[in-house]
């Protein structure tokens, strides 16, 4: 199977699925060339980002700031929510400190943060 082998080559398959894009859409026949060429390209795009720019897991700490903003809590918001003292979050989100077992599910429930990233799993 082919493989893209190079940045330059990267670039190239990008412009290309660009010019496909506009051609194709949910009506088009699975047996359409462009289709066909688009999913291929779009297939070797894939494996070459997954092993030149992976997606690494995010932390916890990362997943709380991002819940804090989806969620609009300040950091005594989430004190109260969690129910710990607003010096513990901030040691928390500094790095300073982990929760505890018991926070973490709190954490995991109240925020709705999968509890393999708030275990570290």
């Amino acid at each position: 199977m082919a493989k893209i082998t190079s940045e330059i080559a990267y670039k190239a398959t990008m412009e290309r699925i660009e010019e496909l894009l506009p051609l194709v859409d949910d009506s088009t026949p699975m047996d359409d060339r462009n289709l066909i060429e688009l999913e291929l390209l779009s297939n070797l795009v894939a494996d070459y980002e997954e092993e030149h720019y992976p997606v690494k897991t995010p932390t916890l700490l990362e997943v709380i700031k991002l819940r804090m903003y989806e969620m609009n809590l300040t950091q005594n918001k989430l004190s109260q929510l969690l129910n710990v003292s607003p010096s513990r979050i901030s040691e928390y989100l500094s790095g300073k400190s982990e929760p505890t077992l018991k926070i973490a599910r709190e954490i995991s429930k109240k925020l709705n943060i999968d509890p393999d990233i708030v275990l570290g799993v």
